[in-house]
């Protein structure tokens, strides 16, 4: 597979930043995603927080998705534009995140998956026709349907709040992914209208739910 340099760098800085993490409880504390702290005027643990990982395993599973996933958007887009997809999902999906958990100010987050949503759903929305595979299912699954249900998913999660997952930095990472891409490659409004219509179902429903006070 083609490895970049600025893949190589993302992954590289995300796993040594990770890593310290790891050993120094009070790196990790200083630079995580805390509300209190952000909203003390500590914004820096928007971005920070993405190079943090709670284990080895979080850690793996967000930079082999970044792995397979970087070489469509960057292949399609140029390394610039990568970059710009990874660098604005990641604080989309902190936004989101502020917005959606401003008054809980204990609430605290780490990883990269909001950055990595949003590649995921760029490489989408450029190759919706791209087969996946998950592992416990044996069959291929089209992006379009998977990154739809993924986001559905997310929703649920955001509601039920029944886990651990930063479910919210997911869907926001997801949106600067969908936004940027478009903003990038217009022509998909009128070439691929139906997929970026079907892609953008579920970010219109979140926001409807939340407008209701559903979530």
């Amino acid at each position: 597979m083609d490895m970049n340099i600025l893949l190589i760098i993302i992954i590289a800085l995300t796993v040594v930043i990770s890593f310290k993490g790891f050993e120094d409880t009070t790196f990790f504390r200083k630079f995580e995603f805390h509300i209190e702290s952000i909203r003390s005027g500590e914004q820096f643990r928007m971005i920070s927080s993405a190079f943090l990982h709670a284990d080895i395993s979080h850690l793996a599973f967000n930079m082999l998705t970044l792995y397979f996933f970087a070489p469509v958007v960057y292949g399609y887009l140029g390394n610039f534009s990568f970059g710009l997809i990874y660098l604005g999902s990641l604080i989309f999906g902190s936004l989101l995140t502020l917005y959606f958990h401003s008054n809980d100010y204990s609430y605290r987050a780490i990883g990269a998956s909001g950055a990595v949503t949003g590649v995921l759903y760029s490489a989408i929305l450029l190759q919706p026709d791209m087969d996946l595979y998950l592992f416990f299912i044996p069959i291929p699954i089209p992006a379009y349907i998977f990154g739809i249900g993924y986001l559905l998913y997310s929703i649920y999660g955001m509601k039920t709040k029944r886990d651990n997952i930063g479910h919210t930095a997911h869907f926001g990472g997801a949106i600067g992914g969908y936004l940027i891409t478009l903003a990038k490659q217009p022509h998909l409004l009128i070439d691929n209208l139906e997929m970026v219509i079907l892609l953008a179902i579920p970010i219109v429903l979140l926001f409807i739910l939340a407008k209701l006070g559903k979530i």
